[in-house]
């Protein structure tokens, strides 16, 4: 059997996917950023021995390194990469929101093309590996966090240009009493 293998090199998480001819996933995995070549152990593991990876495609802000140790064909950015993904999934998609592990991006799609990008450009708050320390400092998961901020109807408003301030604000939130799912649903926003 052949594939065809992307990998997303980002900051904290290395995602790998293997497709089929008709663009299906027939593997992935998602691991700690640094461990990419165990990534690879882990998809071939998931498909038929004796496969063949075709061409090798890579993305993320890891990718001109990752290019160089697999031999990558195609190397893409990620604004590329992720508008194509949600246009191909969801044709009428107008908006992409990324939160990585350290920025985040919102695209713009308009009659199936990149309109406008913008990239967090001052502090990492908002970022992923912000939001998963706030929930280590709380002592929940990440998925945790997640739903109780989602069960939030009244968000609290926190500092938010950087993590300094918006982690000092968090906790006097905390201290003045306001329920931690609106404070989550506060840092979310």
């Amino acid at each position: 059997m052949k594939y065809y293998l992307g990998i997303d090199v980002g900051s904290v998480s290395t995602k790998l996917a293997a497709l089929d001819d008709g663009w299906n996933v027939a593997a992935q995995v998602c691991i700690p950023t640094s461990g990419e070549r165990h990534g690879l152990g882990h998809i071939q593991k998931q498909l038929p021995s004796g496969t063949e990876m075709l061409r090798v495609a890579v993305t993320g802000s890891g990718r001109e390194f990752i290019a160089d140790i697999f031999g990558a064909d195609l190397i893409k950015n990620e604004v590329t990469c992720q508008a194509s993904a949600a246009l191909k999934y969801f044709p009428e998609a107008r908006t992409v929101i990324e939160i990585g592990g350290q920025d985040s991006k919102i695209i713009l799609l308009r009659d199936g093309l990149v309109a406008d990008f913008g990239m967090n450009t001052v502090c990492a708050a908002g970022t992923g590996s912000f939001l998963d320390h706030q929930a280590l400092r709380l002592n929940i998961t990440i998925q945790e966090f997640a739903e109780r901020a989602m069960s939030s109807h009244t968000p609290v408003r926190i500092a938010g240009r950087c993590t300094v301030f918006a982690e000092s604000d968090m906790v006097h939130k905390q201290q003045v009493g306001h329920r931690i799912e609106d404070i989550l649903y506060g840092l979310c926003q």
